[in-house]
Order: C-alpha cells, then sequence, then structure tokens
C-alpha cells in the first residue's frame, strides 16, 4: 500500500519537476501536484480496499494482479481528471493525462521487480539436484513451476533446453532458455545439471529416442514425463510426474483419438463380461471399460490371485466379495452355458487364451481346448442368451498363421465369424500384435536377463515385431467395439514393427552397464517378420483412422468340435494346420492362402 501511495505521489511529482528541468515553468506547481498525487492514492487505496487489491486477492505480478491494478488505476486516473477539470477546466491536461500512466509504470515496476526476486528466491531454495528441463512449452513451465514450488521437490530447475528458435531469449520464474538439444555440451559449459528431464508430452518416439541418446551421451540421467493421454487422465505436469525413461517412451508414445460418446453407447448401463480380465490385456481391459460405467462388470478368469489383483486395481479393495468376479475355466462347456444364463451380459469381450508360442508348440492340445473349444463354449453361450456385442481378442500371428499359436486363434477368428453369420448380435474379432509389459513378453524376458547381469537372448538379430503398449491396444479394442461390424476381424495400427535386437540394445542402454547379446535362432513357428493381413485380405480403414477392417472366412463348429485332442505334437500340429487351409477355402468366400508350417 505504501509503494503504491508513493507511484502516485512520484507520477504526479515527477513530471512537475522534469517540466521545471526543461525550462517549463508553466502550469501546476509542486505543490498542487503533491496535492494531486495524495488525492490520487487516497482514491485508489479506498477503491483497491473495495476491490481487496492490498489484502491478497491476487498473487502479485501475477496477471491477475495486473488486471486489478490496471483497472484500479484507471478508475482513480479518470476520476482525478474529472474533479480536476471541474474545479480548473484550464488545468495541465499533460499532467492529467501522463500522471495516472506513469504512476501505474511505477506499480507495475515494482510488481515485477518483486515477482522475479521471489522466483529467482524459490529457484535457489528449491531442491538439490540440478537438473535441466528439455522443452519449454506448456509441459516443462508447469514443471518448473512444481519443482520451484514443492517444498518436497528433489530437482532444482538450472535452465530449459527448446530446439525452437523462437523461445532462445525466452525465461520462465527466473529459468532461461539455454539452448537447443543439438548445443547440449555448450548447455552444459554453462550449468552444472547432472539430470535432464524430457517434458514433451506429445513427443514422437523418434524425438525421445534422439533425445534421450543425447543426454546419455552427456552423462545426464534422463527422466521423462508422461504422455499427453497420460497427463489429461491427471492434473498439471508436476514433480510426481517424473519417472525413469522406459522402452515404451523409446518404442512409441502416440495419443489415440478415442470417441467416448461411442464408446459409452454400447458399454454404460450395461451387463459387460471380460473372459481372462485377470490377465494383461484383461485387467486393463476391466479398468478401462469401469471408467465407462456399465451395470456390472463381470469379471471370469481361473486364476483367483490374477482376480484378487484386478479387482484390488479397480475398486482399491480386494476382499473377493461381491458378483463382479467369476473363478471358472472357458474350457467347462457346462460351467460356462450356466454362468451365462445365470448373469445374462449384454456386452462381452473374449481374452482369455493361452498365448505363449513355444510352449504351445509342444502343447498342441492345450491351444485346441483353450484357444479352440473354449472360444467356441464361449461363443455358443453368447448366443443363446442373445449378447448384443461379442469382441474376441485374437493376435497378429492368426495371419498366415506357421505356428500352433497362431492357427489356434486363426480358427478362433473363423468360429466368431461363424457365429456371427447365425446370430442376432454383433460378433468380431480385433487382432494386434505384441503387447508392451504383459506378462511374459520380451520385454519382461529381457528386463530380466539385464537384471540378472546377462547375456540378453535374441532369436535373429534381423527378427522385427510390432509392439503397442497395453493401454493403447485396449483402448482402441474397446474403440473397435464399437465400430466393429458382424463377422469381421479389425485389425489395430500398431505403427512400424520394431527390430527386437534394437529394442534389446536400447534396455542395456538405459541399465548403463554393459551387457552381452546372444542370438539364439529362430525357434518353431516363429517368423522373422510378424505380419498383420493375411494374403488376400485388405486394409480398410473407415470409421477410425487407426483401426481397419477385413472380412475374415467362417469355421464351422461341428468341425472344430471334430478336432482331436490327443496325439503327438507333430500331428496335432498337422491337423490344425490342415483346418486353416480348409478354412481359407469355404465356399461362401474366396478366402487369402494362409502360410503353411516350416
Amino acid at each position: 500500500m505504501a509503494f503504491d501511495a508513493l507511484s502516485w505521489l512520484s507520477g504526479y511529482v515527477g513530471l512537475v519537476a522534469l517540466q521545471r528541468l526543461i525550462g517549463d515553468s508553466r502550469g501546476t506547481t509542486i505543490p498542487m501536484a503533491l496535492a494531486m498525487g495524495i488525492g490520487c492514492a487516497v482514491l485508489f487505496l479506498l477503491a483497491g480496499a473495495t476491490l481487496r487489491l492490498h489484502q491478497g486477492r491476487t498473487s502479485i505480478g501475477s496477471f491477475e494482479d495486473v488486471v486489478l491494478v490496471t483497472t484500479t488505476a484507471a478508475f482513480t486516473g479518470i476520476a482525478c481528471l474529472i474533479v480536476v477539470l471541474i474545479a480548473r477546466p484550464s488545468g495541465n491536461g499533460v499532467l492529467l493525462l501522463a500522471g495516472p500512466l506513469l504512476a501505474l509504470t511505477f506499480m507495475l515496476w515494482g510488481r515485477g521487480i518483486r515477482r522475479i526476486m521471489r522466483d529467482q528466491r524459490r529457484v535457489s531454495r528449491s531442491g538439490d539436484v540440478p537438473t535441466l528441463v528439455i522443452g519449454a512449452g506448456e509441459a516443462g513451465r508447469q514443471l518448473v513451476l512444481s519443482m520451484i514450488t514443492d517444498a518436497h521437490s528433489p530437482w532444482k530447475p538450472v535452465g530449459f533446453v527448446d530446439d525452437d528458435p523462437a523461445k532462445r531469449h525466452r525465461r520462465y520464474r527466473g529459468v532461461a532458455v539455454l539452448g537447443s538439444s543439438e548445443q547440449l555440451d555448450r548447455v552444459l559449459d554453462r550449468v552444472d545439471a547432472t539430470t535432464a528431464v524430457i517434458a514433451i508430452p506429445s513427443a514422437s518416439a523418434e524425438v525421445v529416442r534422439r533425445l534421450a541418446a543425447s543426454t546419455t551421451a552427456a552423462g545426464l540421467e534422463t527422466k521423462i514425463l508422461p504422455s499427453v493421454d497420460d497427463l489429461l487422465h491427471g492434473s498439471h505436469a508436476g514433480v510426481g510426474d517424473i519417472r525413469d525413461l522406459d522402452v515404451a517412451d523409446l518404442l512409441g508414445r502416440r495419443v489415440i483419438d478415442t470417441d467416448v460418446s461411442s464408446i459409452a453407447g454400447y458399454v454404460r448401463g450395461k451387463r459387460v463380461l471380460v473372459t481372462g480380465a485377470g490377465g494383461s490385456i484383461g485387467s486393463e481391459l476391466c479398468r478401462q471399460l469401469h471408467e465407462f460405467a456399465p451395470a456390472e462388470l463381470i469379471m471370469l478368469d481361473r486364476d483367483e490371485s490374477a482376480l484378487h489383483a484386478v479387482q484390488l486395481s479397480i475398486t482399491g479393495r480386494a476382499l473377493l466379495e461381491g458378483d463382479d468376479l467369476v473363478l471358472g475355466d472357458i474350457r467347462d462347456d457346462a460351467f460356462v452355458r450356466e454362468m451365462f444364463a445365470r448373469r445374462e451380459p449384454e456386452v462381452v469381450f473374449h481374452a482369455a487364451a493361452l498365448k505363449h508360442l513355444p510352449l504351445l508348440e509342444k502343447a498342441p492340445a492345450e491351444a485346441i481346448k483353450t484357444n479352440v473349444w473354449g472360444t467356441l463354449n464361449v461363443l455358443r453361450a453368447a448366443q443363446e442368451v442373445g449378447v448384443e456385442r461379442f469382441v474376441n481378442i485374437s493376435t497378429d500371428k492368426a495371419a498366415n498363421p506357421c505356428s500352433v499359436l497362431g492357427y489356434s486363434k486363426r480358427l478362433a477368428e473363423g468360429l466368431t465369424a461363424a457365429v456371427a453369420a447365425e446370430t442376432a448380435g454383433t460378433f468380431l474379432s480385433v487382432r494386434f500384435g505384441n503387447v508392451l509389459g504383459s506378462r511374459g513378453s520380451v520385454l519382461t524376458a529381457f528386463s530380466a536377463q539385464i537384471e540378472a547381469g546377462g547375456p540378453v537372448t535374441v532369436t535373429d538379430p534381423e527378427v522385427t515385431r510390432y509392439f503397442m503398449t497395453i493401454a493403447e491396444a485396449v483402448q482402441l479394442v474397446i474403440q473397435a467395439g464399437a465400430v466393429g461390424r458382424d463377422g469381421e476381424a479389425l485389425v489395430l495400427d500398431m505403427g512400424q514393427p520394431v527390430s527386437i535386437d534394437a529394442v534389446a540394445r536400447q534396455l542395456i542402454e538405459l541399465a548403463d552397464r554393459p551387457i552381452e547379446i546372444v542370438y539364439t535362432g529362430l525357434r518353431p513357428g516363429e517368423k522373422m517378420h510378424e505380419e498383420l493381413f493375411a494374403v488376400g485380405e485388405s486394409d480398410q480403414r473407415g470409421a477410425h483412422p487407426l483401426i481397419s477392417h477385413t472380412a475374415v472366412p467362417a469355421y464351422a463348429p461341428l468341425l472344430a468340435r471334430e478336432l482331436p485332442s490327443w496325439g503327438s505334437a507333430g500331428e496335432l500340429a498337422a491337423v490344425l494346420s490342415r483346418a486353416c487351409l480348409d478354412l481359407a477355402h469355404l465356399p461362401q468366400q474366396t478366402g487369402p492362402t494362409v502360410g503353411t508350417r516350416p
């Protein structure tokens, strides 16, 4: 209040003194200017009291503070102008106009200086880990604010790094943009940073890899903020969001444009069943579906520990009570039919399956019992109770299959198409590739091998695979359920195939210690390069840019029931291979020619 009053006095008296200094002795005298300054100061403080200007309504130096001060000063200046013109029409017009402006300049200048000093004190008192923030955009600025205001933050922002030339002179909260990522060595000569945080939530995998390589080469510990999609579901970017860089960031961080209204339309208020609810895909399906407020979310699995874990992740409690958990095996036809008749689900996501390729090569009978017969059990039960929408979770190994896993999942797609042809509801399959972080995935194996000190085993230096994050895959699965048509397979856009050898090397680089890579050769049933579409299948995208629609040939349920469940592994694999070849040549559709078993 004292500073603002002094600003008004300085504004008027200073202008009169300046007039005298330049030799203009006409007009207002110093005493008159002093009186005007005192009057305006009193009026300004009274108006400010009404608006709570000096009672902490806004933070000093904030944008809101500037607006409030400017508004109050404008009111004071206009009121003063009117009073003086009425009392003395021939008054000094320059003084009446310029005095309030100069007073406002003093007040804003003082507030700006105070804010700068406050920010500098906050930076100097922040954590003890000197940190470069890569990205001076909105997320980076929010992160710096969190670093200097959070009393428990270990991070001390020492500068921004940004490749945008328009930001090269920018300073925020006392933290300056020191250069671009290509000038990192020069930046580190100016500041003694030990850590870098990539604060660009929309950055592509290519950008993240480039920045991570630069910071790692410079000897900095590299951290990262979550993706845009993750931040949108939380609060602003802050120190609590900083995490270690992982391989998911290096492989892809796409943001999916999900049509929430279409999803809500077929899930909200419905009885929704998820088979295989305890698995990596099934549990994430349950978590995301829960957000769309189904009338019931029925979670079915044969693994009681997995059901316990998924219930805990959704509700925060795991008392194993209530009707949301169902313990049972889809291979038990009587159980499946009774459960469907009792619970009458309206929407079904069928994620239960055996998925480990090498094991199924040695035990194809188990693939038949679970992936083929188990799927048929669920399909028939869904048909009997009139399920409105059925989504079968498939795999890219069903395209031109050459493994027991691929054969069994291809037949499951065919069974889904067959039931769709004779049922009122919508029955479809969704096909995608490897999922980052799923149980038993290659990344899990690599991480365990690195933790043990190596070596890391890679089948072949040229082998490639498609990868998605679990959240991305499930989000697209739910979206596919909204846009899919009866009997078709929907293929999720997996981006570009990734070199497994490159993934292993990136994980080793993150571990920051020498680990040997050993090449073991492709195993039986493995492909060098996975495919998303079988020969003859088309990539048609209409409803969603990341979802392709393709027709699949039906596979008669009677033929599935006739598959043998005994015999040698080689004999059963050959039976499954022939079944897929027959599937591709059914008379109702000119299907693709599938790959034969190597």
